[in-house]
């Protein structure tokens, strides 16, 4: 084997430097070139995960010595990129302390953003974001003035920072004074999950995920608080703390619907997956009143993109993974860590169907009308999400022997970075993995993201056709 050496005299296979030269030559020709910000999110979220996958195949990221084939570094890759957990290899016991700390920091850099951390960088060393910068973080964080990006992005930053610390903290010290871990066993594993929660990841260094910790409130309920509060998203967030420091007293109809419709979906979600569980046998059924309480509140919140599980998914009642298959999809809230088509789409066209119903012309919500680009936009997301996980289930059901049930659980939680399953996804063959690939990406980035990425250019009709109404239903 060749070995080659890199600018600051560390030795590496001489593979490895082509493959990582390679892909530097490659984002230099693509970034100057996508002018349009979709695009350069959409380069940016790709190369980041071509770099996790020649990382994760590094001999020293396996904790046997070996070389990892190319779909299983591309799919955990993928999976910590766009903050999913979907898993093939089980994570502690196949990649090694090197091979962690790859996937800790691609949930990371997949949670805050691409074009959030290049732009923080931008500002940092030139002191001045640049127009185009600015754009591609509006883009990443879906600000809406081009002056508050800078803010958005130190923001979205220092937010996170907080909340990890936080919960890296409580983790620790019960790790420590209840399990006995040693502290720098213990910080480690507080500092992972921390991160894995806030930004929704899913990734746990146990086999179990968190089952063995089902009924400890200090392990579940910080997690819980970490990936609810990532799930609502910055924006959200954002107006939080402004509230909390009396700055601002008018919520904004983006915050309102948020709230209500991510506590309503809760709420919801928490009392279906509890009750249709209860006297389960496999899940709650054999805990007492309290951690069937503890264990339902968290399932009930975790499907929101979250990923972690504190029962077996496998032995949930079909009725229950259906309940889940919604909660999943419909996700959490925009611009945060969380998937799905957003709790603000899922609600913007149940007052769509609400207006249609009362034959209202225009939609509106708390005193506000609905732009009609609005309005399309947010069907596009769903019809987009409904034919991705459509085709994808049924791709996987020609491919595989397993059942409805948990083919179209495994591709709703592949679609909304949720990453949960029932236990199916490292039985499937490596095209299924691919497939999944797509679907994590796709989830991640959105659908509009997407088609805005790949479009070649913004098009607009300098006429209008004769207007013809066709039947509908």
């Amino acid at each position: 084997m060749s070995w080659g050496v890199n600018r600051v005299g560390t030795w590496m296979p001489g593979w490895v430097t082509g493959v990582v030269g390679g892909l530097v030559r490659g984002a230099r020709r693509m970034l100057p070139d996508s002018r349009h910000p979709a695009r350069v999110v959409v380069a940016g979220f790709a190369v980041t995960i071509l770099i996790g996958t020649v990382l994760l195949m590094l001999p020293v990221a396996s904790a046997n010595g070996q070389l990892t084939s190319w779909v299983t570094a591309l799919f955990t890759a993928t999976s910590a990129v766009c903050v999913t957990g979907l898993i093939v290899v089980d994570t502690p016991a196949y990649w090694s302390t090197f091979g962690e700390l790859v996937v800790l920091g691609l949930i990371q850099v997949g949670g805050l953003g691409i074009m959030t951390l290049a732009s923080l960088l931008g500002m940092v060393v030139t002191r001045r974001m640049r127009l185009r910068t600015q754009r591609s973080a509006q883009t990443e964080t879906k600000s809406l003035v081009l002056g508050e990006v800078r803010r958005v992005v130190v923001g979205v930053i220092v937010l996170s920072l907080i909340m990890e610390i936080v919960t890296a903290a409580i983790l620790s010290l019960r790790l420590v004074n209840a399990y006995g871990y040693s502290w720098a066993h213990g910080t480690y594993l507080g500092v992972f999950h921390a991160v894995s929660a806030f930004n929704n990841a899913g990734f746990a260094l146990y086999p179990d995920s968190l089952v063995r910790y089902a009924t400890d409130g200090w392990i579940c309920l910080p997690i819980a608080v970490a990936f609810v509060l990532g799930g609502l998203g910055f924006p959200v967030l954002f107006e939080l703390t402004r509230h909390l420091r009396r700055v601002q007293r008018r919520w904004s109809l983006h915050a309102r619907i948020t709230l209500a419709g991510y506590g309503l979906i809760a709420l919801v979600g928490v009392v279906a997956i509890t009750g249709l569980e209860w006297n389960n046998p496999a899940t709650l059924g054999a805990m007492d009143t309290d951690g069937r309480l503890l264990t339902g509140l968290f399932h009930g919140l975790t499907p929101r993109t979250a990923g972690f599980n504190t029962l077996d998914v496998g032995e949930m009642q079909p009725a229950t993974l259906l309940v889940t298959d919604v909660l999943m999809f419909i996700g959490g809230g925009s611009a945060g860590t969380a998937g799905g088509i957003k709790v603000t789409t899922f609600a913007l066209l149940a007052f769509v169907i609400l207006a249609e119903a009362r034959g209202e012309p225009q939609v509106h919500i708390a005193g506000r009308r609905l732009p009609t680009e609005v309005v399309r936009q947010a069907l596009t997301v769903v019809l987009v999400a409904v034919g991705m996980v459509f085709t994808a289930t049924l791709v996987l059901l020609v491919l595989t022997r397993f059942g409805l049930d948990a083919v179209l659980f495994e591709s709703v939680s592949a679609f909304g970075t949720v990453g949960l399953s029932t236990g199916i996804t490292g039985e499937l063959p490596a095209v299924g993995h691919l497939v999944l690939v797509a679907l994590m990406f796709t989830g991640r980035i959105g659908p509009i993201t997407m088609a805005s990425a790949l479009a070649l250019r913004e098009r607009g009709r300098r006429y209008d056709l004769p207007e013809e109404r066709p039947i509908v239903g």
